[in-house]
């Protein structure tokens, strides 16, 4: 456990009036369900919570410390709380455990938590020396320092280009590869070292710190985050009442890029083409809550600088299927 203070005074949950806005109309009413897939410290299942006296909340984790900290954070709802430690692909898994036929509301804050962020010892930030280990789950899987000393140039320079868009992505892989020969990465300090050598000057004066497209390739690569995702969006749908919302906070565009295709596939009606009417078993059965992605207003970026690249999407179910979303979502509605 941390002994840096209750969760309350290390986290500033992102948007989050806005998403109880948006949530407002599946959660204010007697029974409802509420599944915050990625509770971290609690912020957004704590407003939740309060705002809606008659909601239960369920939250999900793969970070055992940081359902310990929300689990002490919330412990003042009894058991309108319920914490859970999974990942949040396994929202349908969790949903069935707890005899629960569907849900009301659905929140995935996805990304880096700030407990994540702010414990030298997890490696994920970029600026304090730590361990080069990056796992949500420190009980399993491998660690930064595992793709680092073991991955080719090319599987390096692929994660490097699609995880971080860093430009130089071979250029650092080969530079990887021939530093790990001479002694293998343990320490997040080498590896800055190293990205700050390697990236021309001008670039990192223009695009900031040279370590941060890096870091995210790399967490995003050790915890599977992508195909996590892809696969829970499908699986937070399937588990949604008619009626009820889900909401996506991402912080990267290939996160945000999979929500909108998924939100879309659900939108668009699958009527072949010729058709004179709109089959029912066709029809759409999400509708588009937001216009796009919201973004945070300058204020909320002012006090919370990590909220700056986050961007909301809110979808709400308007009719059962009798097959999996993710089926639709293969057949190309992507646009």
């Amino acid at each position: 456990m941390s002994d840096r203070g209750p969760a309350q005074g290390r986290h500033v949950p992102v948007m989050r009036d806005r998403i109880l806005e948006l949530l407002t109309p599946a959660l204010d009413k007697p029974g409802a369900v509420h599944v915050d897939a990625t509770l971290g410290m609690g912020g957004h299942a704590e407003g939740v919570l309060e705002r809606f006296p008659e909601c239960v909340v369920v939250g999900i984790d793969r970070d055992r410390e940081a359902l310990a900290l929300s689990a002490e954070r919330l412990a003042r709802f009894g058991d309108r709380f319920r914490p859970v430690h999974a990942v949040y692909d396994e929202i349908k898994a969790v949903v069935a455990d707890l005899d629960l036929p569907a849900v009301d509301g659905i929140l995935f804050d996805l990304g880096v938590s700030s407990l994540q962020l702010d414990e030298a010892d997890r490696g994920f930030a970029y600026r304090v020396d730590a361990p080069l280990d990056m796992r949500m789950d420190q009980s399993t899987g491998r660690t930064a320092a595992d793709v680092l000393n073991t991955y080719s140039v090319e599987d390096l320079t692929r994660i490097l280009r699609d995880y971080g868009e860093e430009r130089f992505a071979r250029k650092i892989a080969r530079a990887i590869v021939h530093d790990r020969e001479i002694e293998p990465y343990t320490s997040s300090a080498r590896l800055v070292e190293m990205l700050r050598r390697v990236i021309p000057a001008a670039s990192q004066r223009q695009s900031g710190h040279p370590a941060k497209r890096t870091f995210q390739a790399l967490r995003i690569e050790v915890n599977d985050e992508l195909e996590v995702w892809r696969r829970a969006i499908d699986e937070a749908i399937d588990v949604l009442a008619v009626g009820g919302r889900i909401a996506v906070l991402s912080y990267h565009s290939l996160e945000d890029r999979a929500t909108k295709q998924a939100f879309a596939a659900g939108a668009t009606s699958s009527t072949p083409p010729g058709l004179p009417v709109e089959l029912p078993e066709h029809a759409a059965y999400l509708s588009l809550v937001t216009r796009g992605a919201e973004a945070p207003g300058d204020d909320e970026v002012t006090t919370n600088p990590r909220a700056a690249s986050a961007r909301l999407r809110v979808a709400e179910r308007v009719r059962a299927t009798s097959t999996p979303s993710a089926s639709r979502t293969r057949k190309g509605h992507t646009r």
